[in-house]
């Protein structure tokens, strides 16, 4: 198994906003080839507002729940380590794990946001969750970003999560919401019912167990997330993406944005059934 955590050169450091952070990502994305099948912002110009919409809401809101920079963070499959860059560019210590080919692009990545701040405090590995938990009460916050539907035995990942959280941690949670109907047909076209699979790692030599793009309903979070002692802070939810990509200018992003808070909170025909993603929080109880 890898367990060597690798960490950047420092270059210095200052605050870098969620916009700013995106622009400088559009300018790397240019420069390589091998983000923009994942992050597909150049590929479709009509598309561009609808991505950078999504992308900036979730940011922002990981933004919002980590204020602390004396906080640390697990970043829980941190993918390309875009999350874990931004976080470290504003002075956060973030430790990721990550797997398949994901793992190889990141040293690359933190040569190009090194000219625009410190990376030094990102840390990174390529290890399975189950096979290296951190140690017991030592992060403040997990971010699960697009990961928690993947974690398989769910049960046993999010007993992880509890005992890696100190007392009244925050787990952070990017999903998409289970309960929407253009997801659940797209899904079922896709993997049918097969909701978890057994993979083949290479590294590790051995087979995984994956979440087969097993979305949950915020309800269904809840359920999972209550028997271990986590509870999601209702004020502290949202529900993103609502509209068509044609809605999606520019010039009218704040609207966007006022208006889908309005529908979500208004509507919960709407919210459960037509929002595409959801943005939650869960607490580790102090007791």
């Amino acid at each position: 198994m890898i367990s060597k955590r690798i960490r950047s050169e420092q270059t210095g450091n200052k605050n870098m906003k969620a916009e700013e952070f995106f622009n400088i990502f559009l300018d790397e994305l240019k420069q390589n080839d091998k983000l923009k099948g994942y992050y597909r912002f150049l590929n479709d110009p009509k598309l561009f507002e609808f991505r950078k919409a999504y992308f900036l809401q979730r940011l922002k809101y990981i933004e919002r729940q980590i204020s602390d920079t004396s906080k640390k963070v697990f970043d829980i499959g941190c993918g390309y380590g875009t999350t874990g860059i931004f976080l470290a560019l504003n002075g956060f210590e973030v430790y990721g794990n990550t797997l398949e080919f994901y793992y190889d692009q990141i040293q690359n990545r933190l040569i190009f946001w090194n000219q625009y701040g410190s990376t030094e405090s990102f840390t990174f590995s390529y290890e399975n969750l189950f096979d290296s938990p951190p140690p017991e009460k030592s992060v403040d916050y997990i971010i699960v970003q697009d990961v928690l539907h993947h974690l398989e035995p769910l049960d046993t990942a999010i007993n992880i999560i509890y005992t890696t959280l100190k007392p009244g941690g925050k787990l952070i949670a990017c999903e998409e919401n289970g309960l929407n109907l253009m997801n659940r047909t797209r899904l079922f076209m896709k993997r049918g019912n097969k909701r978890i699979i057994k993979i083949y790692d290479d590294k590790l030599e051995k087979e995984i167990l994956l979440g087969n793009e097993n979305i949950r309903s915020l309800t269904q979070w809840e359920k999972e997330l209550s028997k271990y002692n986590l509870e999601i802070d209702k004020k502290e939810t949202e529900y993103i993406r609502y509209f068509f990509p044609g809605k999606y200018k520019s010039k009218n992003m704040q609207d966007i944005r006022q208006s889908e808070q309005h529908i979500w909170k208004k509507s919960k025909i709407k919210r459960y059934y037509f929002f595409h993603g959801i943005n939650f929080t869960a607490v580790r109880k102090k007791q």
